[in-house]
């Protein structure tokens, strides 16, 4: 299948689902004896194949294992057709060490530049300024097409905008039915009115919303034909500036999510689930906006 892609107004395009990595290639040592990497190689390539060429990963994902994982799954296939997206995690956001992160990332993921590079965290009021431009000159240079930030909170996303000479493409965060941070503290309507994707990541809360039970997903379900996990999904992607990943190695939950791409929920529908669906979370339980 084709995996549609969303296109801002200034241009900006990227798909509107993708793989994430965080979890694939544990190296904890105890744990890498019994841990089978081929079957994150393989998860990789199969979500490939089916259609996904949006690729999200991190140095600090098992120590770089999840990017070489990365790099091994992707070698066969055409770059031009991918999207592949890392971060720079808070110990090298310093201007120098930036620059250095990004030559070990595009090693270890054995490609020439990314598509997307982001900030993993709020480097801190001291050291934003040196970060954006550090991104900008990648950006010249040739090493990354378009820079964004994860887990930035709405001022710190306003910062960033005024300090950089290339656009702010994307804030990646965690943003779902239950949690909804994004939306109370007005960083998914400033991504909205300037052109800033925002990337949720967890879509079904760790498989919580692809319970059956859930009634409200499942009334909507019955509506579209759709499982409750793609009715998660489809609510998030359905949303202007929205796009989303998914990190699984089972291979029928990945298609079970893709089920949620190429329809739209209707308007009525997205704005019922942000209204009445229960046990709805305010702050992020798993990272806070900084």
């Amino acid at each position: 299948m084709t995996i549609p892609t969303k296109k801002l107004n200034n241009g900006f395009e990227m798909p509107v689902f993708g793989l994430g990595t965080s979890g694939m290639g544990n190296n904890v040592p105890l744990i890498s004896l019994f841990k089978d990497s081929s079957k994150d190689v393989n998860a990789i390539k199969t979500a490939i194949d089916l259609g996904i060429t949006h690729i999200d990963t991190a140095e600090i994902y098992a120590n770089g294992e999840a990017e070489k994982l990365v790099g091994k799954a992707i070698k066969d296939s055409e770059r031009e057709r991918l999207f592949v997206v890392s971060k720079a995690y808070l110990w090298h956001l310093t201007y120098s060490k930036i620059k250095k992160a990004v030559l070990g990332s595009l090693k270890r993921l054995g490609t020439n530049y990314l598509d997307l590079y982001l900030m993993h965290r709020y480097p801190g009021d001291d050291k934003l300024q040196e970060c954006v431009k550090a991104m900008d000159e990648l950006i010249e240079e040739g090493l990354i097409k378009h820079f964004g930030v994860s887990n930035f909170n709405l001022q710190h996303t306003k910062d960033t905008m005024l300090l950089s000479k290339h656009p702010l493409r994307a804030n990646q965060v965690h943003y779902n039915l239950i949690f909804r941070e994004p939306e109370t503290t007005g960083l998914l309507e400033y991504c909205q009115r300037n052109n800033i994707m925002l990337i949720a990541w967890r879509p079904v809360e760790k498989g919580e919303l692809a319970n059956p039970k859930t009634e409200i997903l499942s009334a909507l379900g019955v509506k579209y034909q759709k499982s409750p996990a793609q009715i998660a999904i489809n609510w998030l992607i359905s949303q202007p500036n929205v796009v989303t990943l998914s990190k699984t190695s089972n291979i029928t939950h990945l298609k079970d999510n893709l089920g949620a791409v190429g329809w739209q929920m209707g308007q009525a529908d997205i704005e019922f689930l942000r209204k009445n669906f229960p046990s709805k979370q305010k702050i992020s339980n798993r990272l806070p906006l900084e």
